[in-house]
């Protein structure tokens, strides 16, 4: 169990941008501090300069310090301020990739969409969008990847396609806008039963387009209503220097996201399901009232069980719930 909870916050740090060798000594600090730095290291099996250089990095973004005088003597510290400035940097960098890919396309898109006739892009619009949908899912051999945020084209069984392209044995990773999870109904109808039949989801407060990637061979990108008008547009994108962008941003974006669950299975520790389901909503960044709606509770009670579970896991915030809980393996 130790092992599985150490794993999920290494996992944890190198979401923040923590080196792998630094999110392997932090664990350790926590069990063994106050302790010598060489403990620590053999205790994470680092040595020499690579203890060294993990242990300053850990220093340098605040989780850790010298205990009292003795320097050779290390700690934890309370790690609210150096988690606050990791996960500011890594929302800029995500904006930053979102700046310059939506940069490059509305370049390419305002000077050669119009000119184009070797079918490196196509546009498809009207009652040929839903064929075209349905053609992808089915094409998909290896895997799918997506940007999911309303609007939705209205399509009947789409929840039914993704499900059977999981059960062909097609990895799918879908990266949520904050606005899918809080749709109503759709996170019960359409995103729990894909994340139970195998989807990896995470989640953002938002995505930066509507996206659809096909394996590596082709990527479907839906036109917004800010864009065109309309929210019944696509455009097919073929192999090209667009698509690696695209592909780029995606894996970019898959990075800094929060792994999202859904709905919550019974863990050991007493957690209850409801009360999983709840740090997932949280965690994912969910409103109050769309917690309480999805766990079909009132806010005064969703309140009442945020007060248990933070007195539970000793913590002052919500911010320190989602950390404790991560570190108990209720994540």
């Amino acid at each position: 169990m130790r092992r599985m909870t150490n794993a999920r916050l290494t996992e944890a740090l190198g979401l923040l941008g923590i080196g792998h060798a630094a999110a392997r000594v932090y664990p350790v600090l926590l069990e063994l501090a106050p302790a010598a730095l060489s403990e620590i290291g053999a205790a994470a099996g680092l040595t020499g300069p690579e203890l060294t250089s993990a242990y300053a990095e850990l220093v340098a973004v605040g989780l850790a310090s010298p205990a009292a005088d003795d320097r050779d003597v290390v700690a934890p510290i309370p790690p609210a301020a150096g988690l606050e400035v990791l996960g500011r940097h890594r929302a800029a960098e995500v904006d930053a990739s979102r700046l310059t890919v939506g940069g490059a396309f509305e370049s390419f898109r305002r000077q050669r969409l119009a000119a184009y006739n070797d079918n490196l892009v196509e546009v498809v619009t009207g009652e040929a969008v839903g064929p075209r949908l349905r053609q992808a899912w089915a094409s998909a051999r290896e895997q799918i990847r997506q940007f999911d945020s309303p609007p939705y084209f209205p399509l009947s069984g789409a929840t039914e396609d993704a499900l059977a392209t999981l059960a062909r044995g097609v990895k799918q990773r879908v990266v949520y806008s904050q606005a899918s999870i809080e749709l109503p109904g759709n996170l019960e109808e359409a995103i729990e039963p894909c994340i139970e039949a195998g989807e990896q989801a995470r989640v953002l407060p938002s995505v930066p387009v509507k996206l659809l990637i096909i394996d590596d061979a082709y990527a479907l990108v839906s036109l917004s209503i800010k864009e065109a008008d309309v929210h019944n547009t696509l455009l097919i994108v073929q192999p090209c220097g667009l698509l690696s962008a695209l592909v780029a941003l995606f894996e970019q974006s898959w990075q800094s996201a929060l792994p999202f669950h859904g709905r919550a299975v019974p863990r050991p520790g007493g957690l209850l399901p409801a009360d999983r389901r709840l740090l997932w909503l949280l965690a994912g960044g969910a409103r109050d009232e769309v917690i309480a709606r999805e766990l079909g509770v009132s806010r005064r009670t969703l309140f009442r069980r945020m007060e248990v579970l933070m007195a539970r896991l000793g913590a002052r915030s919500r911010f320190q719930m989602a950390l404790q809980a991560q570190r108990h393996g209720w994540l």
